[in-house]
């Protein structure tokens, strides 16, 4: 559904959403990234276990919530990605401890 506009200029990097390679360019966030792959959710909802994904891409909606390098409930949109970065889906309640 959705795809990068092309930018020669950018530089390629590699972060790992899931254990899985993914390739991402400098500049765009970790959300972008996402809603490219052909599963876009980020996280299920704590109660019912609904799948979510990135929605208003400004930090507003907090629809976007994975975990980012071991850090939960991170707001992906707001997050440009790194090379080496590890993304993994947040599924229901976090964990406190």
């Amino acid at each position: 559904m959705f795809r990068k506009l092309s930018d020669p200029s950018a530089q390629a990097l590699t972060l790992y959403i899931d254990g899985q390679a993914v390739a991402a360019h400098a500049g765009e966030t970790v959300a972008a990234v996402m809603l490219r792959q052909p599963s876009p959710v980020t996280r299920t909802t704590p109660v019912q276990g609904n799948p979510r994904a990135p929605y208003c891409m400004m930090g507003v909606c907090f629809e976007c919530l994975a975990v980012v390098d071991g850090v939960a409930s991170t707001q992906t949109c707001m997050v440009p990605v790194r090379d080496g970065m590890h993304v993994e889906r947040q599924h229901g309640k976090r964990s406190v401890a």
